[in-house]
């Protein structure tokens, strides 16, 4: 049986919580390489905000018989990765960083491409490849944080989840989809 270990002092949470007071959220007890967390944050930031211009695109540009309900499907997904962008945003100014929005860093630190498609059935393979990429993007950012970082881990397996779902349901509406439209 391992043993537990033990729990800080209040004396100690309370002397220790009055140094580099300016760091805000970051303690003492944070043992993640904060650089490298940052850098990945920014990654991810970049690959969502590519994804939801993709998405945006997209939306717009359907076309066919059956693009009215893929078209809602795509600006559903472009607003939740909008979301997962701000999530990341928040993240890295809290741990002392900078969010990158510059338009002319976002495609090169971008996992994910941005493929415009030129058919229904290309748009929805394009996010779908996409949305892989950031299943995978997510899962290395989880494993390398470890216990490291619980609390953006913790918004890591939120967006990973709802990434998986886009995923399922994009391979859902590629499923029997005719290859020309």
């Amino acid at each position: 049986m391992s043993k537990k270990p033990e729990l800080t002092s209040i004396k100690t949470l309370r002397s220790d919580a009055r140094k580099n007071i300016e760091l805000g959220a970051i303690t003492a007890g944070y043992t993640a390489d904060r650089v490298e967390v940052l850098k990945q944050l920014n990654e991810a930031l970049a690959t969502e905000l590519v994804c939801v211009l993709r998405y945006r695109r997209h939306y717009f540009m359907a076309r066919g018989i059956h693009a009215r309900g893929v078209a809602a499907e795509f600006l559903a997904h472009s607003n939740e990765e909008l979301g997962h962008a701000d999530s990341l945003a928040a993240r890295i100014v809290q741990l002392g960083g900078e969010p990158n929005f510059a338009p002319n860093d976002l495609s090169a630190s971008s996992h994910a491409e941005y493929v415009a498609g030129d058919s229904l059935s290309s748009m929805i393979k394009e996010d779908l490849i996409a949305e892989r990429i950031a299943i995978d993007s997510y899962r290395d950012m989880i494993k390398y944080l470890g216990n490291d970082d619980p609390t953006t881990s913790d918004m890591l397996k939120g967006i990973l989840a709802v990434e998986e779902q886009h995923a399922d349901e994009l391979a859902d509406l590629l499923e029997g989809f005719p290859h020309n439209e």
